[in-house]
């Protein structure tokens, strides 16, 4: 044990008493004489003195050497005296002497933080004054990775601590950077000599510590591994050769030039983690990664050397064997049933993710599982899913929030007076689950206070079909309990419920630290009080172990969570982990054999057998009904067919139409079409475009019936006239738009040119059985009327906004993990770090609702029968009213309506009305407008003046950094080259580290690279793959599953390119070609716009960003709009996210500048409030766009200056409320000029 010790400190401290029986150097003495013990340590057991020193100079080591030999020789019992030195320099000294002992105080700098050593130990600095330090570093790369471990503020503690020196650190590089991702790092060839020369049956001592030899498993690589595993916790230091077992993650596989292949993952034994990397041969890697994957145990044998790279402790594998999980069993004859459990539904609070759950009872042989997460039953459809999987009966119900009955007369003060208690509620049935599902809705929606309470009349109204449990310790009996009421109280309030809980122990051991309880013997008591009470009423007692966390080693991750809310006992996590049968009758052994086995096996046991197997949701679609939908689509599929393309149709069109509404029609999706195309035609005659999105452009019926502007069939021409039509289907175009003007052959009408290329097969499925999902763009500005209009279609009461689930995402985690590491100075390696991050990520933080979805409910259902049903985010101000589970957890249940507000119709609108052109008859591919994609030349500008190669700023889809330079690289020359631009721009891993190489290589060219996830089943078929073979892989594809070996085999075998394999095992997600080809659509029209009308352009693109606009900064000249944009372009990744909005704003700006286009200050008389005005003299921006004058405020001098212009800025000021600091932007922007300040006479 380490403390301040009591032996002899005041000897220790009192140094005057020592030195002058030392010959020591004059100058050394002098120091001594002066300096100051701050701290002695002693620890009695190591016989040791830690000294804590304060000097205020250099001191030689062998001084203090000398008076630790008199110290030891003169106090009985010390053995060894340790010096932790500090110098109080301060700035003036501190630079000289780190200048002339850098190198010794990196030395000390990286004992105490060892995985600074690498880029830090090979630094030099520059010393310009006493106010800054500039350490120089070998490349940038150590500046990247040394900032990225926050060593700045690292070194400045240090400094300060032990110099009393507080410079500005900065860094400068001596030499360009390495390139470290293709080439094998030196340090890391370096282990593996060093393992080859130790001999791969090295070991290592341990320790001290007790080994077991590891268990033996087939060899994955390199030789059988005998020696023992080190935990890794222990392995802090490098090894030439250690052993360690654990499970693997965040796998991930990288092609050398060299060509060897790269193997890097984490490996965890669920107490720490380390990186783990492999270099093997071709044949090495295919017979590895067959068994190598994310999750499994492996036992590893390598060299532990610090990564160049990373400067982490990081382990070289050279022999891999398998290993076996260290997991749990039930060996029990009899199993029990947990009735008590929290999934990651709990809110910040559970951890139990439902797959792991399912395959954990089921490898137990558990019959049945209870799901009682706090408050809400939303992890109800994933439980019946993977139950129904496992063969494990899920027992669905709710630990809610008790409380009296709440009157509507009674105040918001009295509620929040109101106690709540634990309750747990089971549905016993279908009608049980019903009736839970009204609980749910009520509690959310009329008396939700901090939690979704239950008033207790309400359960009796709805009992039928429940079971009531007493639930935990904050349930109302134990509360009686502990409160010791009488005992006719006692059973009063045990009688409302149909069976008693108890717990282990330690799970309320909390009782007797907050001084409720003073003993486990109080705590045993109070059990044998439950099940006596039990036994008194006929109540079956139940041994629930509150289930938060399926593992013990998993209470970690609640304790960051816990910290990370501010509990001030996070570290005193309670054992909520999900115990074994042994392990739970253990628990009660102290009741006796007998009402042990009772409470944990038979009791549950048997209310087990009294519930019905239930679903959370319906079997299948329930659509709402629209008679005659079926016959209404088919009709106006044909009709349009037929007017476009004759009749009789074409045989390519008919074979189409037929196949797809024998899926639409069989399946019953019919009247999902009729209501989109009521949706869009309605919009339509308002005056908005509406945009596709998703696939739904691969369904040429959604073409022919409105809802889709896409046309999916092959390119093909099309006289407007004759119906003359001919189709190119072998692939040598890319769509219609690319054909070359020709007139009807016929007729000599000029040809309409259409098509697109997409397989039916991608919206519905090969089968044509997958449940439709309509994304539908409306304009913004027409979003809130085009909900309302399917509230008329269906009733208020039918039409719900889709819930959504917010959970812990991967960054929110990171910073989780980073605060608890921070705030209990634990230093991780980064394996640990991503460890605890995913044990983090997935619990639900809040709810919300989707952006534009609608459920529709159809007539003769009610929402109960679906969902419970809550206010999003549970604000109880929020008159909307979502789904309480995620959307997508019933969207094969209910029809879902995705109805989006975007700018692009919004702008389409304002271009149209500004111009009078329809956008509908602006030709896709036209040539002058093709060219601002790939040149800038059509706006009559230079790339210097716009400092941009493209003329795509403003533009949707294409006028960001990321696809400029993408146009750049590609230069595309036809429509179909920007779809594919699309579908690499939203795509993952499609176009860099992919298609980005092959087309600069000049391997392929743009129209040959995989782009959209359709692309990869038409090219597929086209070279003779069997169609539900081409779909296959381009399902695995677009997911990121890669290409299974026996897929590849059969393209191998029809000669498809090797390049094109690789490309495909490269992608992690893909896009739809029907959403590139309509976003694409919408952005050529916009593009033709801004060539042929630049003034309404400007106009539309800057009114729907008005609210961002700075009228300050751009109202002037290019110059200073110039200016700003460097001074952002020069913080890059440091820029917020208000100031990246601002630099999109501020290039189209310039380009206007540099088109000699004008702005016009504000004007207070003449500008809109929101929108942009194209006058003579400029673009006149709108009140709005000057900073800090909003909507609210626009609106209010807009509606005062319509009655009556101001007299004066008093007037203005009077009359419309705006605060001071806006009537001063005003004025600088000069808003009053020629407006007097008052309305006072002046006589003098």
């Amino acid at each position: 044990m380490i403390r301040t010790g009591p032996e002899s400190r005041e000897e220790a401290r009192d140094l005057s008493h020592w030195l002058d029986n030392l010959s020591l150097p004059a100058a050394a003495l002098g120091v001594l004489k002066e300096a100051q013990i701050e701290q002695v340590e002693v620890d009695r057991a190591k016989q040791t003195w830690i000294i804590h020193i304060l000097l205020n100079g250099p001191v030689d080591v062998g001084c203090l050497q000398k008076i630790s030999a008199i110290w030891q020789g003169q106090v009985s019992g010390l053995r060894k005296v340790e010096w932790k030195v500090r110098y109080h320099y301060g700035p003036l000294r501190a630079p000289e002497v780190l200048r002339e002992n850098w190198s010794s105080y990196v030395t000390q700098i990286i004992e105490a933080n060892p995985y600074l050593r690498g880029w830090l130990e090979a630094s030099t600095i520059q010393l310009a004054d006493t106010d800054r330090l500039c350490i120089l570093l070998s490349s940038p790369m150590a500046v990247q990775w040394l900032e990225g471990k926050g060593a700045r503020k690292l070194l400045a503690e240090w400094l300060e601590h032990n110099l009393a020196w507080c410079p500005q650190i900065t860094w400068k590089t001596t030499a360009s950077a390495l390139t470290p991702v293709e080439e094998e790092p030196l340090v890391m060839q370096r282990g593996f000599n060093a393992v080859t020369e130790q001999g791969s049956e090295a070991s290592r001592s341990n320790g001290g510590i007790k080994e077991k030899k590891a268990t033996s498993g087939a060899v994955w690589l390199g030789k059988k591994i005998n020696t023992p595993p080190l935990p890794l916790n222990q392995l802090i230091d490098e090894e030439k050769s250690v052993t360690v077992q654990g499970r693997v993650f965040d796998l991930s596989i990288r092609e050398l030039r060299s060509h060897r292949t790269l193997i890097i993952f984490n490996l965890t034994d669920n107490k720490d983690s380390i990186t783990v990397k492999i270099f093997v041969e071709k044949k090495e890697r295919e017979k590895l990664l067959e068994h190598l994957n994310d999750g499994v145990w492996i036992i590893v044998r390598g060299a532990a050397q610090v990564d160049r790279y990373s400067q982490e402790l990081t382990l070289l594998a050279q022999d891999i064997n398998a290993g076996v999980a260290p997991i749990r069993k039930d060996e029990a004859p009899r199993k029990r049933v947990e009735m008590h459990l929290h999934t990651k539904m709990s809110s910040m609070d559970g951890l139990v993710e439902i797959k792991a759950l399912m395959e954990r009872v089921a490898s137990w042989g558990h019959p049945a599982v209870a799901i009682t997460d706090h408050g809400v039953v939303q992890s109800f459809p994933e439980a019946y899913e993977w139950g129904r999987k496992y063969g494990i009966k899920v027992i669905y119900g709710v630990e809610g929030y008790l409380t009296e009955e709440l009157s509507a007369a009674e105040s918001k003060k009295k509620k929040v007076r109101q106690r709540t208690y634990h309750i747990i509620i089971l549905a016993r049935n279908q009608t049980g689950l019903y009736n839970l599902y009204r609980l749910i809705s009520n509690s959310h929606l009329h008396n939700f206070y901090r939690h979704p309470r239950i008033a207790r009349q309400e359960i009796q109204r709805y009992r039928e079909g429940l079971i009531l449990g007493t639930a935990c310790e904050a349930g109302e009996l134990m509360q009686a309990l502990l409160r010791k009421d009488s005992p006719e109280n006692v059973e009063e309030i045990a009688s409302f419920y149909d069976f008693i809980e108890i717990q282990p122990l330690c799970n309320n051991e909390f009782l007797m630290r907050n001084g409720q309880l003073e003993s486990m013997d109080d705590l045993r008591k109070i059990n044998r009080t439950l099940v006596e009470l039990g036994a008194k009423l006929g109540k079956p007692v139940v041994g629930t172990g509150d289930v938060h966390f399926l593992d013990p080693e998993d209470e970690h991750f609640r304790r960051i969570l816990q910290t990370g809310k501010g509990f001030e006992d996070a570290e005193l996590q309670a054992p909520l982990y999900l115990r074994t049968t042994e392990e739970m009758l253990e628990e009660f052994s102290y009741l006796g054999e007998d009402i042990a086995r009772q409470v944990v096996i038979d009791n549950p046991l048997h209310i087990c057998s009294q519930i019905e197997e239930v679903r959370p949701v319906p079997e299948d679609l329930h659509a709402p009904v629209i008679d005659g939908a079926e016959s209404q689509v088919t009709e106006m599929t044909y009709q349009r067919a037929r007017e476009l393309y004759g009749d009789p149709l074409p045989a390519l069109v008919q074979d189409r139409i037929e196949k797809e509404l024998n899926a639409i029609i069989n399946n019953g999706f019919a009247v999902l079409y009729l209501i989109a195309h009521k949706l869009v035609r309605k919009s339509n005659e308002d005056g908005y475009l509406v945009g596709s999105r998703g696939s739904v452009g691969s369904s040429l019926v959604a073409t022919l019936t409105g809802i889709t502007e896409v046309n999916p069939l092959s390119p093909h021409y099309l006289c407007p006239k004759c119906h003359y039509n001919e189709f190119i289907t072998d692939g040598s175009v890319g769509c219609g738009a690319d054909l070359p003007e020709r007139n009807c052959p016929q007729c000599q009408t000029p040809l309409n040119k259409d098509g697109h290329e997409i397989p039916f097969e991608t919206f519905m499925g090969f089968k044509g059985d997958k449940v439709p999902d309509i994304d539908l763009n409306f304009s913004g500005e027409y979003q809130a009327r085009a909900h309302r209009y399917v509230e008329e279609l269906f009733g208020r009461e039918h039409v719900f906004r889709a819930g959504t689930i917010a959970t812990i995402a991967e960054r929110t985690a990171y910073g989780f993990v980073k605060k608890y590491l921070d705030e209990h100075k634990v230093r991780a390696r980064e394996a640990e770090i991503a460890r605890l991050v995913k044990g983090c990520t997935g619990v639900k933080r809040t709810t919300g609702q989707h952006p534009g979805g609608l459920m529709v409910v159809p007539k003769g259902n009610d929402i109960y029968q679906f969902s419970p049903v809550q206010r999003p985010a549970d604000d109880a101000k929020s008159e909307t009213v979502t789904t309480h589970f995620d959307y997508e957890a019933i969207s094969s249940q209910l029809v879902k309506l995705d109805i989006l507000g975007h700018d692009d119709p919004t702008v389409i609108r304002m271009l149209q009305d500004l111009t009078g052109i329809d956008p509908r008859q602006i030709p896709m591919g036209e040539p002058q407008t093709m060219q601002l994609f790939s040149s800038v030349k059509p706006l009559g500008v230079t790339p210097e003046q716009i400092r941009s190669e493209v003329g795509t700023y403003g533009i949707p889809e294409f006028g960001t950094r990321f696809v400029r330079q993408m146009l750049e690289d590609t230069r595309p020359q036809t429509f179909s080259d920007l779809v594919r631009i699309s579908g690499f721009s939203h795509g993952t891993d499609v176009w860099l580290n992919n298609a980005q190489e092959l087309i600069k290589s000049g391997r392929v060219k743009l129209s040959e690279a995989i782009s959209t996830r359709d692309d990869i089943m038409t090219y597929l078929i086209q070279q003779d793959l069997e169609p539900s073979l081409a779909f296959k892989i381009m399902e695995d594809v677009r997911k990121g599953k890669g290409v299974k070996s026996e897929f590849e085999e059969k393209m191998r075998g029809q000669q498809i390119p090797d390049w094109y394999i690789g490309s495909c095992k490269r992608i992690k997600y893909m896009f739809p070609k029907a959403h590139a080809v309509a976003y694409v659509t919408m952005a050529f029209r916009i593009a033709y716009f801004k060539l042929n009308y630049p003034e309404a352009f400007y106009a539309s693109f800057f009114t729907v960003r008005a609210d961002e606009f700075d009228a300050q900064l751009i109202v002037g000249s290019s110059a200073k709009v110039q200016g700003k944009i460097e001074e952002l372009e020069q913080k890059g990744n440091e820029a917020t996210a208000k100031e990246k909005s601002l630099l999109a704003i501020l290039e189209v700006a310039l380009e206007m500048y540099e088109r000699k286009l004008k702005f016009r200050n504000v004007d207070l008389e003449k500008s809109d409030a929101y929108r942009f005005i194209i006058t003579p003299q400029g673009l006149l921006p709108p009140l709005v766009a000057l900073q800090g004058l909003g909507q609210t405020a626009a609106a209010s001098i807009v509606e005062a200056r319509e009655k009556q212009f101001f007299t004066s800025v008093e007037d203005l000021h009077s009359r419309t409320r705006v605060s001071k600091n806006i009537i001063e932007v005003m004025r600088e922007h000069g808003c009053f000029n020629g407006l007097p300040e008052s309305d006072q006479l002046s006589l003098f």
